[in-house]
């Protein structure tokens, strides 16, 4: 995907920090095991820099660093002497896990070694009775999935990146998905992490207890600090009972005022089991059957698609549930149609509509991400805002692929609040950018939503946050970031 010329603000490299050389490299070989270190010509190595080429640039190719130097340690005494010599000798790192997020918060903005948890990746310890799993940070996420299954478990967050995302990483963003409707948030399914702090410090507070009421709680700060305050190393997060039993429908909708009267009544219906309740749009829709070779499992097309999944332990009871739900809605006309899941292959196939969206607007041009938190009545109206802009500059008109924009669209989670925003365009361009920048985190602050709602702030928001946190919060988060980080090392240049 082609880069444009200038698609985000990038900050001048700090002086303040050390430019790398051969010494650091050998000292670093010191440490960990040669294998484990990629180092380029330019810092003494013989890396060929395509090498590199994956830590440097995000999936979406929007944001790239120029890192020189790639650290993959195998165990968190590694982590802890590699921060302990950055930390004395000033030089910048990047923690990195999965590489998997979507603004710029896990890649290098100038050349800050990347220090990758790839090879931190097995299971401590897991205990079948409370459900509690104790792992390394550099463990993907649905293979931690496929592990607690064959327990009887379920991983508390479910994400679309799940096959190479890392729970690490997921809790340094404090990552959403699909199961926080029914599951929650990080916050309160991690009992415990290991972290090295930016001096080489080892902070073990990797509990299993779901119960320790002796003072502060220190894990909360880490969860959603992006990297900046500490490297996770380590993480105990309990799972839930695997649900026995999963029925999924799909409906159509005629308008996004239906689709909240669906959701009141799906929370009425199925309270008690629901656990997912997901929207897309038409655009969203057409793009993901067009990239992932689908078929739509209803009779006609419409301006909106919910998916409902409930879960829980009697089949026959959920699914006499979720069929008496599409009966009502269908009677009373908040849908005009819907199809229920008769198989594991059909719940799969549906899944694959509303987890398919993202790859599918990639393949579909230059993709503009906004993850933002709106009050439901008004959630949707900040697509058909944008639309509004980008038709009056003249960039964007519904139907004409001869404009640089293609697509104006949303899906998200209707439970949580979460709209996730996309301008698809030909690349990613200035005269395109200033149109929506910074107008929806000004539509969002106008309706008292945050700018981020599961993605975090990264590089791409930092100039925004004062959106959704006030000048006192913003003051409160640099002090903290300057007791934990007083060089300023690790994952420079993001968050505050």
């Amino acid at each position: 995907m082609p880069l444009g010329q200038k698609c985000y603000h990038k900050p001048a490299r700090s002086s303040e920090f050390k430019q790398l050389s051969s010494a650091d490299v050998n000292h670093f070989k010191t440490i960990m095991p040669a294998e484990t270190i990629l180092a380029t010509a330019a810092v003494g190595g013989t890396a060929d820099p395509i090498e590199l080429e994956g830590f440097n640039a995000d999936w979406l190719n929007k944001y790239r660093g120029s890192s020189q130097l790639v650290l993959r340690p195998k165990t968190t005494q590694e982590v802890s002497d590699i921060l302990k010599y950055c930390h004395a000798n000033r030089i910048a790192v990047v923690p990195q896990g999965g590489n998997t997020g979507l603004v710029g918060g896990s890649v290098p903005v100038h050349d800050e070694v990347v220090l990758s948890l790839r090879n931190l990746n097995r299971v401590r310890s897991y205990d079948e009775v409370s459900g509690v799993l104790v792992c390394d940070a550099g463990c993907v996420l649905e293979e931690l999935d496929n592990y607690v299954a064959e327990r009887g478990h379920i991983m508390p967050l479910d994400l679309g990146a799940k096959g190479s995302c890392h729970i690490g990483g997921n809790v340094a963003t404090n990552a959403g998905g699909i199961r926080f409707l029914r599951y929650g948030s990080l916050h309160g399914s991690v009992l415990g992490l290991e972290v090295v702090l930016p001096d080489g410090t080892i902070l073990d507070s990797l509990s299993t207890l779901r119960k320790d009421n002796t003072g502060y709680d220190l894990k909360q700060l880490f969860i959603g600090s992006e990297g900046t305050l500490g490297v996770i190393t380590g993480v105990s997060v309990v799972t839930p009972q695997r649900p026995a039993a999963v029925n999924v429908a799909v409906l159509g909708v005629p308008s996004y005022a239906n689709v909240q009267q669906a959701f009141k009544l799906a929370r009425k219906r199925c309270g008690e089991v629901l656990s997912a309740y997901e929207f897309w749009d038409a655009s969203c829709m057409a793009a993901v059957l067009e990239h992932q070779g689908l078929r739509n499992p209803l009779t006609s097309d419409y301006p909106f698609y919910v998916l409902v999944e409930t879960s829980g332990s009697n089949n026959a009871h959920d699914d006499e549930k979720l069929t008496a739900l599409l009966e009502e809605l269908l009677e009373e006309g908040v849908v005009e149609d819907g199809a229920l899941a008769q198989d594991d292959s059909q719940i799969a196939r549906m899944w694959t509509m509303r987890e398919g969206i993202p790859e599918s607007l990639g393949k579909t041009g230059a993709t503009y991400k906004y993850d933002v938190s709106i009050p439901i009545p008004v959630l949707y109206d900040v697509v058909g805002d944008i639309s509004k802009r980008l038709e009056a500059a003249d960039l964007y008109k519904p139907g004409d692929s001869s404009r640089p924009v293609k697509l104006v669209c949303g899906y998200g989670h209707i439970g949580d609040s979460n709209l996730h925003l996309n301008i698809v365009a030909d690349k990613f361009e200035d005269q395109v950018t200033r149109i929506f920048e910074p107008f929806v985190y000004e539509w969002v602050a106008s309706h008292r939503g945050s700018i981020s709602a599961e993605h975090g702030v990264g590089l791409m928001k930092r100039d925004y946050l004062g959106y959704s946190k006030t000048p006192e919060m913003i003051d409160y988060m640099k002090r903290i970031k300057h007791m934990f980080d007083p060089s300023g090392i690790l994952n420079p240049y993001k968050v505050v």
